[in-house]
């Protein structure tokens, strides 16, 4: 019970310090449970954020992600690891299941930072979740087991190291838990990252995906000194590239905003009655799951003959491509994703990406 206090109480400090970056979940206060089967207990009470890191890779069926989703992970964690360095915090347990998507925001998030500490003060000798575990904190862990005392304290660059591997994930599809523990690793890692990159069963392959595989060796050094900070690995020629969402993206990562697709021949687009009976029967469907902020149906390229629709919430937009998704209006079947709302608002619209 004391060491559960003593873990409440340590994350409620770190998330209290770190409040306001909307690349780390937000701490809205705390409440007891009563009805707890182990006697009252407090918990933390935090906004409610969507799908995880973790599920996406179940999804992307040992195919990958898409550069734009990767691009978009690595970023925002990036900047959350930048913020919380510089305050002098080490989240120590970053993996894919603490990474996720703030439909509202429409950004990752980083999440439980129950084993976090401040750099220089670390209160806990067994650190981070196998599988992400730097090579520093695992000589640590393994002297603690033994009784023994490590000379050196492990630093924010096992942060660094942790995320090289869910990107590394990220790209190949794949869990490395076993490859990362391997000899072969420990001997030379580079020459895995360079056969991954290459790899014929990688989708991703195709992409000249060069700057992805250097920033993911920048932060996979064993020497944890040569190891990229967060603020340097921002700097990677890597973010310079635009990438375009995937229609599977687009799906998985709810926003306010949904897109119809299927729905709108030309000949309805052209006549201009016709056109209006049908925004206005599409206004009134959309109407049924929540507040319609706005409705936008393009007649030219990009984005002809697609129906955006903005929610005030993405509460709202979720319900909708649920019911809407597989629904038939005017003889099609109706295909339901959400859309960037960042990119909409911008007037930004891709182009149809079936």
């Amino acid at each position: 019970a004391d060491c559960a206090e003593y873990g409440f109480r340590k994350e409620r400090a770190a998330l209290e310090q770190l409040r306001g970056h909307r690349n780390i979940v937000t701490l809205y206060g705390v409440f007891t449970n009563h009805y707890s089967a182990n006697g009252p207990s407090r918990c933390l009470l935090l906004e409610l954020l969507d799908i995880s890191v973790s599920e996406l890779l179940l999804h992307s069926s040992n195919q990958g992600c898409s550069m734009w989703m990767i691009q978009h992970c690595a970023r925002d964690v990036l900047e959350a690891l930048a913020f919380l360095h510089h305050k002098g915090y080490v989240h120590a347990d970053l993996k894919p299941r603490n990474i996720l998507w703030s439909a509202e925001e429409e950004c990752f998030k980083l999440i439980d930072f129950g084993l976090s500490f401040k750099e220089g003060n670390q209160d806990v000798k067994y650190i981070q979740t196998d599988g992400y575990r730097a090579p520093e904190a695992e000589l640590q862990n393994c002297l603690a087991q033994a009784g023994l005392q490590s000379e050196t304290e492990c630093t924010s660059a096992v942060d660094l190291w942790s995320l090289g591997i869910v990107l590394l994930e990220m790209f190949s599809g794949m869990k490395l838990k076993h490859t990362v523990q391997s000899q072969e690793w420990k001997t030379n890692s580079s020459a895995i990252i360079d056969r991954i990159f290459a790899s014929e069963g990688v989708v991703n392959s195709a992409i000249p995906a060069y700057h992805l595989r250097d920033l993911i060796k920048s932060m996979l050094h064993c020497d944890q000194g040569k190891r990229a900070s967060a603020e340097k690995a921002l700097c990677s020629p890597f973010f310079s590239i635009p990438f375009a969402p995937h229609i599977e993206d687009l799906v998985m990562l709810p926003t306010p905003v949904l897109r119809l697709l299927n729905v709108l021949s030309d000949a309805s687009l052209q006549c201009e009655e016709e056109y209006e009976d049908i925004l206005e029967d599409i206004r009134e469907e959309c109407q049924k799951y929540g507040p319609v902020v706005s409705l936008l149906i393009p007649k030219e390229n990009p984005g002809k003959g697609q129906v955006f629709v903005e929610y005030a919430n993405a509460g709202d937009s979720k319900a909708a491509q649920k019911m809407l998704t597989g629904k038939i209006f005017d003889g099609k079947f109706v295909v339901a994703t959400f859309y960037p709302l960042s990119a909409y608002k911008r007037g930004y619209l891709y182009q149809n990406l079936l």
